[in-house]
């Protein structure tokens, strides 16, 4: 046989599409050629094939070999491709006597030895590729990671001998198991019961928490707001099997975080210097950024003003959307962003503005100004924003903490049983239409609303907001109806900028 067939798969975003190795053996002066639109790392590895098929012991041929890496129109990075490759060669020259190459998909980066070294994106792979029925040969790392998908069919190895042996039946490769996800001893996720006083900002976590909302605070400097935001993981359900394959397998992307199969939802503090790159994703080759890193988790963006104007506003469509689209020249990426926003920000640059005690020293223009830097639109798209006071000096001294992330947590998970038996999804994803049909608002407390309307200047937007954080507030009080009472308190969380 001069000529084989060996599955891979390559990887764009999320999606990855299948890659058929294609090797062909000719007569003629030895050449190696690698054809398909690849890139230099893909490229690079005929040396690494090379030396690998030699240290394994297996004959290199010494004829013209080209392989094709189809389609031909789909570019192809990282050195995923190396033992796809190596096998190719290894079957075409007859050192691969196995006839069914088609049942199984390969993946892997070859050392210069032989042996085999853990690819990212190998979980992204496995789950989008598991329609095909095939079973997946990776490097050891990766096969334990994409095993904790029950229904997938995967072979972990570590050299190119040991492949070769289990294709030629001489030696078959053990099923892979799952790696298993160890909570560290100690570490403990924060709880709200630290946090002193703030009833009106506990109460905001929980209707986030509860609803799915998104959230800003506003208060002076030291006074528990980033403490809060810190909390709201612990208040929120655990992650279900999809939203943890889909969370793992964004984080299988990212070589610096293809280990972490921690089964907490996401929290990502971004810093105000981040481009838009990094906090929405991008490159030359586009990578997530951090929305998507906190995809089922929390987004917390601590004093907002401070961000790039043009990079706040990259949120706008995500936080409706939940998903976020890159393109380039070459590469158009679609990543998940189904992230729970909550900020931070100071009253005005200094920070004491209304402060009970400490003197403001700004302006009012300059008040005006470093609020305007959060545009109408994007404030529009918040459900809950609050202010976070100054703690009185009894609140401060108070040694009875406060109730436990564990008790709030059990309300939140009633609202969302409530939630999921009416609607089959969180308050905060209903549309406009379904707040009509499912939400059952009372007539009483809509004519409320809709008299607010021209007196707050509501946006239509703002309008369906408040009445899904009214629902929400019916949860969470085990009512069936939103009421009036439901509606004005959810306009008063609307009301502090």
């Amino acid at each position: 046989m001069t000529f084989s067939v060996i599955n891979s798969r390559a990887l764009s975003g999320m999606d990855a599409p299948l890659v058929e190795v294609e090797t062909h053996l000719a007569n003629g002066l030895p050449q190696f050629n690698i054809v398909g639109l690849p890139d230099t790392e893909v490229k690079e590895s005929r040396d690494r094939v090379r030396a690998a098929i030699i240290q394994s012991g297996f004959e290199f041929p010494t004829q013209k070999i080209t392989v094709n890496l189809a389609p031909a129109d789909l570019p192809k990075e990282s050195g995923r491709f190396d033992l796809p490759i190596a096998i190719g060669i290894l079957v075409a020259s007859g050192q691969i006597l196995a006839n069914n190459l088609e049942q199984y998909e390969f993946a892997g980066e070859l050392a210069l030895s032989g042996k085999l070294r853990p690819i990212r994106g190998a979980f992204a792979m496995a789950w989008q590729g598991q329609q095909a029925g095939h079973a997946f040969v990776l490097p050891n790392e990766n096969a334990q990671q994409v095993a904790i998908m029950s229904h997938i069919e995967a072979y972990g190895a570590d050299s190119l001998a040991a492949i070769v042996s289990h294709l030629n039946g001489m030696e078959n490769l053990p099923r892979a198991t799952p790696v298993v996800f160890r909570q560290p001893e100690n570490m403990q996720s924060p709880d709200l019961k630290d946090v002193k006083g703030q009833h009106t900002a506990r109460l905001a976590l929980e209707i986030a928490a509860a609803g799915g909302h998104s959230l800003l605070m506003i208060g002076p400097p030291g006074t528990g707001k980033s403490m809060l935001a810190q909390r709201l993981p612990s208040i929120l359900p655990p992650l279900s099997a999809d939203e943890q394959i889909e969370v793992w397998a964004l984080r299988s992307l990212l070589p610096q975080y293809m280990q972490d199969f921690s089964t907490q939802r996401p929290f990502r503090q971004v810093h105000n210097s981040s481009s838009s790159a990094a906090l929405v994703g991008g490159g030359s080759d586009p990578r997530p950024g951090e929305i998507s890193l906190a995809n089922h988790g929390v987004l917390f963006l601590d004093e907002l003003p401070e961000f790039d104007r043009k990079v706040l506003e990259m949120l706008r469509d995500p936080l409706e959307s939940g998903v976020i689209h890159i393109s380039r020249v070459a590469r158009q990426v679609t990543y998940p962003a189904k992230f729970q926003l909550v900020a931070a920000m100071n009253p005005c640059p200094c920070g004491y503005f209304g402060h009970a005690t400490k003197p403001c020293r700004c302006t009012p223009d300059s008040v005006k100004r470093y609020r305007d830097k959060i545009s109408g639109p994007l404030l529009d798209r918040i459900d809950l924003t609050i202010e976070v006071p100054a703690l009185s000096t009894s609140d401060l001294t108070q040694t009875q903490a406060g109730e436990s992330s564990a008790d709030v947590l059990q309300r939140v998970l009633a609202a969302r049983e409530y939630q999921q038996k009416r609607q089959n999804k969180i308050n905060a994803k209903l549309t406009s239409h379904e707040l009509d049909t499912l939400a059952n608002i009372s007539d009483d407390a809509k004519q409320s609303l809709a008299q607010m309307l021209d007196k707050l200047s509501l946006s239509a937007r703002s309008y369906h907001r408040i009445l899904r954080v009214a629902r929400t507030l019916a949860d969470l009080s085990g009512d069936e109806t939103v009421e009036r009472a439901h509606v004005l308190r959810a306009v008063s969380f609307r009301r502090a900028l």
